[in-house]
């Protein structure tokens, strides 16, 4: 299942997470964020060990400062509260993948 992110959970279903958070920094008027958009829901299917989250950075601009997020799509993948793996543009299934610690 695939969650939206806000800044008010944030701090709950990321910060605290009892498993990697996989956030998918995201724009409705960005073209290869929508090619990504069906991989990141894919990857959350499949991986049950992985939280995964979308973050409207227009909806969510502190969110997306926090991250450091430039151009968008950004992937960040969160474990223990802090950032352990972050890549910008679209990506291949097999990439998102191995941003991701072993299942």
């Amino acid at each position: 299942m695939v969650m939206t992110i806000t800044k008010e959970n944030f701090q709950q279903e990321v910060l605290h997470s009892d498993r990697p958070v996989l956030l998918d920094f995201h724009a409705v008027w960005c073209g290869p964020c929508r090619m990504l958009s069906p991989i990141v829901d894919e990857v959350a299917r499949e991986r049950a060990d992985v939280k995964v989250g979308k973050v409207d950075i227009d909806a969510q601009p502190e969110l997306a400062a926090a991250f450091r997020v430039f151009s968008v799509p950004t992937l960040a993948v969160v474990q223990g509260g802090k950032i352990v793996a972050q890549s910008a543009g679209a990506r291949p299934k097999s990439q998102v993948l191995a941003m991701l610690p072993s299942a």
